[in-house]
């Protein structure tokens, strides 16, 4: 049964509060006083007379009112009938302390059935849950100390683990989190749910989301559809990515971790900024709720060292961080505000020949601010201890905040070390709409986040999520062989080389009249996908006896050979391959290719449908870019053919993806320029009827 979004909202935003259990429903009490939490409370333990000062009731029976949400810490077995009569009462919403339901096995899976049931349409956070923080409100429905404080907007964290939750809200880093939600074994209200909660209430500036996997995937999607029309920027922290952390989350929750790039794929095509870390996570969160998603990621950096130029250049190489070198009449405009002792650059290192002079300062901000960036960071570490004198560092900022505000210019504040960042410092940054961001990596790791978030937003194209192909994970499929594979190919519209069959006991080889040397020769068999692996292909034949030499010794594998033209003059070889899967549905799969794929790992992966413009970008991510763009003076290749290609499959899949369960392309040779792109090889599988 579906969860009905009006309880949902009475559980998270309450006007009343019950809790029915002992130390731990005490300590929701604790908590939601000590953020001055103005509703109701109530207690249910008829073994104790009070809690927290609150006198205990016998039974659910004695409330004086029907809660909006009610704190369930009692055990397992217990809990089920409590959910039940909650339900029937017309509460909010209930959250479900207990452990022992799914993560425990069968009995376990049993008993969370049983909780479903007896929860009807009423939202239950858990079971195996700590529930929430609404700090907008002080409601405190969580069983443990936390790091919270009252605040009038904020980010929304939604966490699958009750402790790192926990952990979000102990940071020190200046983000405002308006709702912690933990939930648990997600038996009725999931991540979905929560997200669609958060996105009802617009005091609410960004949505973090610690996940395992994804319940409801086109759900999901529609909320980030939803998300992007509101402005509210989501990021995302996915665990069970490794074997070992998939294997962690089965036993801590029993949620299938899905594949993880597949994952990134999502997120990349929903505009969904996806980090590694607790620590990026915060940053971005924090960037994204002051500033909002970036525009793009042309960055500006200013700094009085350099030193702290390089290391932002260093470590933004491998990000898709760029910092643009400076126009000429702008290189000019802002050497002028400078001595000739500066080298004008972008990091941009100003020296600190002007360190403390406001209207110097200012000029030299406000110049460098005059070239369209996307973000313009300072970075200046604060002197916090040893009763050193701050006010030349706050100079610095306010002069920063000031060419920001004059500019109409987004900024950053960025320190090399977390710890650098006074509280003080960072709300007046805040204040002033410019984010507070600690450690120069974290930071970087925010900003190519938030450029990810606002570039998707910019090019919006839902993903076609869904099974589309075979439903069944172990479904029995067919191979074509690669000669049939090919004219699959070349109906469809993809280059394919010229071929001719050969069979055993048939014309000799001297006798075929093949497309012309050099040849290539190939075993023809649908069950051989890497025939250099076994011998069974040969290339560059360039005579009669060569070509009738091979052939006996490879009449010996199989009664068909397949002859064909050989590819000469290619730049690169790519793979361009189909896959399935039971949640995402078609995917492609591009990257380098031949016979090294495996262990060059240089490929992406990217949810169909597909655009030029997007085929474009995935090529441009692949470490074989340099090589397709013209590499150190060497021709380019004819991308717009591997595009057209690309685009090809992609209609192919489009009129015959129900019956094809998997595709692949490897090589396609892609030549020089405008000299087109040949599907060297192909292995297709269809869905057995």
């Amino acid at each position: 049964m579906s969860v009905n979004p009006e309880r949902l909202r009475r559980c998270l935003n309450p006007a009343s509060i019950v809790v029915v259990g002992g130390t731990e429903a005490e300590r929701v009490l604790e908590q939601s006083r000590k953020l001055d939490y103005q509703g109701e409370m109530w207690a249910v333990n008829p073994r104790r007379e009070s809690m927290a000062g609150i006198r205990c009731l016998n039974s659910l029976e004695d409330l004086p009112g029907v809660p909006d949400v009610a704190f369930v810490g009692v055990p397992a077995e217990p809990s089920i009938p409590l959910v039940g009569r909650l339900n029937e009462l017309g509460a909010g919403g209930a959250v479900c302390l207990a452990s022992g339901f799914t993560e425990v096995g069968q009995e376990g899976r049993d008993r969370q059935q049983d909780l479903v049931a007896a929860a009807g349409d009423m939202p239950v956070l858990g079971p195996n849950c700590y529930g929430y923080v609404n700090t907008l409100l002080g409601a405190a429905l969580f069983p443990d100390q936390h790091g919270l404080s009252r605040t009038e907007s904020g980010v929304a964290i939604i966490s699958c683990s009750g402790n790192i939750g926990i952990n979000f809200t102990l940071q020190q880093r200046g983000l405002s989190i308006a709702w912690l939600i933990t939930v648990g074994n997600q038996a009725v209200v999931g991540i979905e749910e929560a997200v669609s909660a958060a996105l009802q209430n617009d005091r609410i500036r960004a949505i973090g989301i610690h996940i395992e996997g994804i319940r409801d995937l086109p759900g999901f999607v529609s909320l980030a559809d939803e998300a992007r029309q509101k402005g509210i920027p989501m990021v995302v922290l996915k665990t069970g990515k490794s074997d070992l952390g998939a294997r962690i989350t089965l036993s801590h929750t029993a949620t299938l971790a899905g594949e993880d790039r597949l994952y990134a794929a999502l997120f990349d095509r929903l505009g969904i900024g996806q980090v590694e870390t607790i620590e990026e996570f915060l940053e971005t969160l924090k960037l994204v709720s002051v500033t909002g998603p970036l525009k793009g990621n042309r960055i500006a950096s200013m700094s009085c060292s350099g030193g702290e130029a390089s290391l932002i250049a260093d470590l933004s190489a491998s990000r898709a961080v760029h910092f643009p070198a400076l126009e000429p009449g702008h290189r000019k405009r802002l050497q002028a505000t400078l001595n000739e002792y500066v080298k004008v650059d972008n990091p941009l290192d100003y020296h600190t020949f002007i360190w403390g002079e406001a209207a110097k300062m200012t000029r030299t901000f406000s110049t460098m601010m005059e070239g369209g960036f996307d973000l313009t960071v300072l970075v200046i570490d604060y002197p916090l201890i040893n009763d050193c004198q701050m006010e030349d560092w706050l100079v610095a900022t306010r002069v920063f905040v000031e060419a920001c505000r004059r500019t109409g210019s987004r900024g950053a504040v960025v320190t090399c070390l977390s710890e650098s960042f006074a509280p003080e410092i960072r709300e007046r940054l805040i204040e002033n709409g410019i984010a507070p961001l600690h450690g120069m990596d974290q930071a970087l790791a925010a900003i190519e986040a938030a450029s990810r978030i606002g570039m998707a937003w910019d090019d919006w194209l839902l993903p076609a999520v869904g099974p589309a192909g075979p439903e069944c994970p172990g479904e029995k499929s067919v191979g074509l062989d690669e000669s049939e594979a090919k004219r699959l190919l070349a109906h469809h519209g993809i280059p394919v080389p010229d071929s001719v069959r050969m069979e055993r006991g048939s014309r000799g080889p001297d006798a075929v009249e093949h497309p012309g040397f050099p040849l290539v020769l190939k075993v023809v068999s649908a069950e051989l996908a890497h025939k250099s692996e076994c011998n069974a292909v040969v290339v560059d034949i360039r005579s009669e006896s060569e070509l009738a030499r091979h052939a006996a010794r490879l009449f010996e594998l199989s009664d068909t050979l397949l002859l064909e033209t050989m590819v000469e003059d290619s730049v690169a070889e790519l793979l361009v391959g189909v896959g399935h899967d039971v949640q995402f549905g078609h995917y492609l799969m591009l990257g380098a290719g031949g016979t090294l794929v495996e262990l060059l790992g240089d490929r992406e992966i990217v949810l169909f449908p597909l655009t030029e413009k997007r085929i474009l970008g995935v090529l441009e991510k692949l470490g074989i870019w340099p090589l397709l763009n013209g590499y150190r003076g060497k021709p380019g290749a004819d991308v717009g053919a591997v595009v057209r290609t690309v685009l090809a499959i992609q209609a192919l899949m489009e009129q015959r993806g129900g019956e094809i369960a998997e595709l692949e392309v490897n090589p396609l040779m892609v030549k020089a320029d405008r000299h087109g792109a040949v599907a060297a090889d192909a292995l297709v599988r269809m869905r057995k009827r």
